[in-house]
C-alpha cells in the first residue's frame, strides 16, 4: 500500500502551492454551505446549468458531438424508447448516473460493488455497452484523447486484465482507509483515487465518463456541495490538453519507484479553485438580478415594467388564469429578492419594478 504514498512525496514548492488550493478551496467550501442552507430558489436554475454542462462536456471529451442546447432539447423531451443514436444513449446515461449520485450520496460507499453498479446506470441505454456494463474489462485498453475530425491519440496503456481486481480492491481499502484516518487531507485522496481509477482503467468502456461521476460523488460525501452548481467537467473539456498531459506525467513512471503525481494534483486542485472563483461570479450575477424567476414570475415581471405601478388586483385581471394568492406569493417573493417595490398601504399598494443599477 506504500505504494500510494510514495507518489505523492512532492518537493516543498509544490507542496506549498498544494496548501494554498487547498485553503481557497476549503475557504470557498465552507462560505457556499452557509449559501446552501439558505435555500435560495436560483440554486435549482445554477443546478440545472451545471447538470446540461457537465453531461455535454463528459459525452464531448470521449468523442460525443451534441451540443448543451441539443442536451437540453432532448432531456426536455426525453423517450426512452427513441434514444437511437449512441451521443443520446449516452448523454441519458449520463444524466441518470449524476441525479443517482446527487440524490444518494450519502448512502453510496466506495466499493467495487457500487462503482460496478454506477458504471451499470452510465452504460443503461448503450446498445453496443450491454455485454460489459458493470463487469470489469475482459480487453486490454488505452487511454485515448478525441481531437475534432475523429482523431485519436494513445495517451497511455492502462493496468493488464489479470490485474484489474486485485489493484481495484487495493486502491479502494487504501482509499477509504485514508478517509478514515484523516491524516492526509480529503482532497489529495480523492485526485489520488481518480488518477488511480484512470490508470487502471478497470472497465471496456465508459471509463473516463465514470471518473468524473466519481470525482462529483467523492466531493459530495466529503461536503463540498458546491460542486453541484458548477461543472468540473466543463472546465475539464475546456483545458482537455493540461488534463492529459497531467496523467502523462504520472503514467510515464506508472509501477516505477519514481511514479509521481505532482503535476496531476495540482490540476486536480488548481481546476477545483477555479470552479469556485466561476461559480462565485455566476451566484453573483443572478444575486445581483435578484434571483430566479420561474416563467410565471417573469410574465408578471414584464407586465408590471411596461404597465407600472400596478395594483394586485390589476395582475389579477391580466393574469385570471393564475390563482390570486399564487400572484401574492410571487409578488412576495419578488419584493423579498429586491426586483419589486411597493408604495402605499393596504388596498393602495401599487408594486413597481426596481431600476437596475
Amino acid at each position: 500500500m506504500d505504494k500510494y504514498i510514495n507518489k505523492l512525496n512532492f518537493g516543498f514548492q509544490t507542496n506549498q502551492k498544494i496548501l494554498n488550493l487547498i485553503s481557497q478551496i476549503d475557504l470557498y467550501k465552507g462560505k457556499w454551505n452557509i449559501i446552501e442552507r439558505q435555500e435560495n430558489i436560483y440554486l435549482k436554475e445554477l443546478r440545472k446549468i451545471a447538470t446540461i454542462e457537465s453531461i455535454g462536456s463528459s459525452t464531448r471529451i470521449e468523442g460525443g458531438t451534441l451540443t448543451d442546447k441539443e442536451i437540453e432539447e432532448l432531456l426536455n423531451d426525453v423517450k426512452i424508447t427513441k434514444l437511437k443514436t449512441r451521443d443520446e444513449q449516452e448523454v441519458i446515461g449520463y444524466y441518470d448516473t449524476l441525479e443517482i449520485i446527487y440524490e444518494n450520496y450519502d448512502n453510496i460507499r466506495l466499493s467495487e460493488n457500487y462503482i460496478k453498479q454506477l458504471h451499470r446506470y452510465l452504460l443503461k441505454y448503450s446498445d453496443k455497452d450491454t455485454r460489459h456494463r458493470g463487469e470489469y474489462k475482459s480487453l486490454s485498453n488505452k487511454v485515448v484523447a478525441n481531437y475534432p475530425g475523429g482523431i485519436q491519440k494513445v495517451i497511455f496503456n492502462t493496468t493488464d486484465v489479470h490485474l484489474v481486481q486485485n489493484e481495484m480492491n487495493n486502491l479502494i481499502i487504501w482509499t477509504n482507509e485514508q478517509f478514515e484516518k484523516g491524516e492526509i487531507h480529503p482532497l489529495i485522496i480523492i485526485a489520488n483515487f481518480i488518477y488511480e481509477f484512470l490508470s487502471i482503467h478497470p472497465f471496456q468502456d465508459g471509463n473516463g465518463r465514470l471518473s468524473r461521476l466519481l470525482t462529483t460523488l467523492l466531493l459530495l460525501q466529503r461536503d463540498y456541495m458546491f460542486i453541484q452548481y458548477v461543472s468540473f467537467e466543463n472546465l475539464i473539456e475546456k483545458t482537455k490538453k493540461e488534463y492529459y498531459q497531467a496523467l502523462m506525467e504520472g503514467q510515464k513512471n506508472r509501477s516505477k519507484e519514481n511514479e509521481n503525481i505532482s503535476k496531476w494534483t495540482l490540476y486536480f486542485l488548481d481546476k477545483l479553485s477555479m470552479l469556485t472563483q466561476r461559480l462565485d461570479a455566476k451566484y453573483n450575477v443572478y444575486k445581483s438580478k435578484g434571483g430566479y424567476l420561474n416563467e410565471r414570475q417573469k410574465y408578471i415581471k414584464e407586465y408590471l415594467i411596461k404597465n407600472q405601478p400596478l395594483k394586485i388586483s390589476d395582475i389579477a385581471k391580466r393574469f385570471e388564469n393564475i390563482n390570486i394568492n399564487t400572484i401574492k406569493k410571487d409578488l412576495q417573493y419578488m419584493k423579498k429578492e429586491q426586483i419589486i417595490q411597493t408604495l402605499g398601504k393596504g388596498k393602495g399598494t401599487v408594486y413597481l419594478v426596481k431600476k437596475e443599477k
